[in-house]
């Protein structure tokens, strides 16, 4: 076998190939769009650059042919934080069901991570957000993967185990049809808070996007950000957020919660891309632009992907999910009747509050992703994630 770190136009080409051949007959993959891996490993589009670093290869046989491909990367922002070891992380792994070419792969990522003084590596997660490409998926073979999210064959999951990968958290995606009863305890929550004045819900009316970036920072800095391994979001991440959005947002799917005029939560849904970018074929070029218009224009798109939830602590326990749920619930099944299916971006079962959240919403496990975590010392304790109060 031949390794290849990915420099060349030529090795890049076949890194973001490899893929389409292997899956070519997978009914419910969904090929990602080029330009969103390759922006990835762009450092003048990737911010995560600044703080970090990153290596890709591809792996071939004696024929020439591609087996594998896989990138390791550092992010010296997260690498010690709610870690007992410095922690990088290795991901896009993609491998034909050979144990020898995975563990090859592995390998370059442990050795590539050890002489940067690493002593674990997670994976498979991304060199950027949480939100995108992070987890092996393990359950939900039979669906298609959402927009930027991992899809990979069951034999993945012998080879992260068999190589000492061990499951750090479990993500679960929860999903259910929009029509249909909620929990009475939501109902209950909704009442209860509906007699405060101090506190309303409602989706974004503004034109503001830098209003918007904002009230998301606010609120995701608050309620995630200094827990565990979270980093904070940057002005200049909130608001190159938005500013993804915005080809795609529909206001009807964003909610905040509010106090005394500050936000305090949010519920953001944006419509699910894949079922539009299925059909381009993993270009967005002229032509693949002109169809995501026709999709646009017919809302051929009838399915909801929820990408962030949360409140801030101090508003934990006074019902604001069920008020702000409640909200969403009136708006989708009495007036703005546009979408179907729903399901959220995934919860970790390190947080049991938003799991019940979502039980209550009368939704149930549609895919199981799994963050495995190597330790490079195996005589040492594996602990997993924490859980968060």
């Amino acid at each position: 076998m031949r390794i290849i770190e990915v420099k060349t136009p030529q090795h890049v080409r076949q890194f973001i190939m490899f893929p389409l051949k292997l899956y070519k007959h997978e009914p419910c993959w969904i090929r990602p769009l080029e330009t969103d891996v390759e922006s990835v490993f762009n450092p003048e589009k990737n911010k995560f650059f600044s703080h970090g670093e990153c290596i890709r290869w591809i792996l071939q046989n004696d024929s020439n042919e591609t087996v594998g491909r896989v990138a390791a990367f550092i992010d010296h922002k997260t690498v010690n934080k709610g870690n007992e070891q410095p922690t990088g992380g290795m991901g896009f792994f993609d491998c034909i069901n050979d144990q020898q070419v995975a563990f090859t792969l592995f390998d370059l990522c442990k050795k590539w991570l050890q002489e940067k003084g690493m002593e674990a590596m997670d994976g498979p997660i991304n060199f950027g957000p949480r939100d995108r490409w992070w987890g092996l998926l393990v359950e939900g073979f039979d669906r298609e993967p959402n927009y930027q999210c991992n899809y990979n064959f069951p034999y993945y999951l012998k080879f992260f185990e068999a190589y000492g990968f061990q499951v750090y958290f479990y993500q679960l995606t929860y999903g259910r049809k929009l029509m249909g009863p909620l929990s009475e305890k939501l109902w209950d929550k909704s009442n209860l808070i509906g007699d405060d004045p101090d506190y309303s819900f409602d989706f974004f009316r503004g034109k503001d996007l830098n209003k918007l970036a904002d009230d998301i920072r606010t609120v995701y800095n608050r309620a995630w950000a200094k827990r565990g391994e979270i980093a904070e979001l940057s002005h200049a991440q909130a608001r190159n957020m938005v500013k993804q959005m915005k080809p795609v947002m529909d206001k009807h799917l964003v909610w905040f919660g509010y106090y005394k005029g500050e936000p305090i939560s949010f519920f953001i849904s944006i419509p699910e891309l894949n079922q539009i970018f299925k059909h381009l074929n993993g270009k967005l070029n002229l032509p693949g632009k002109v169809k995501f218009l026709w999709h646009q224009w017919r809302k051929t798109n009838r399915k909801a992907f929820g990408i962030l939830f949360g409140i801030v602590p101090e508003h934990h326990g006074k019902g604001v999910d069920g008020g702000m749920i409640m909200g969403f619930r009136k708006l989708v099944q009495e007036e703005y009747l546009r979408y179907e299916d729903y399901e959220f971006g995934w919860i970790g079962d390190f947080n049991p509050k938003m799991m019940r959240i979502s039980e209550q919403v009368q939704t149930g496990t549609v895919k199981k992703h799994a963050t495995y975590r190597k330790l490079f010392d195996e005589s040492k304790p594996f602990k997993r994630m924490p859980i968060i109060g």
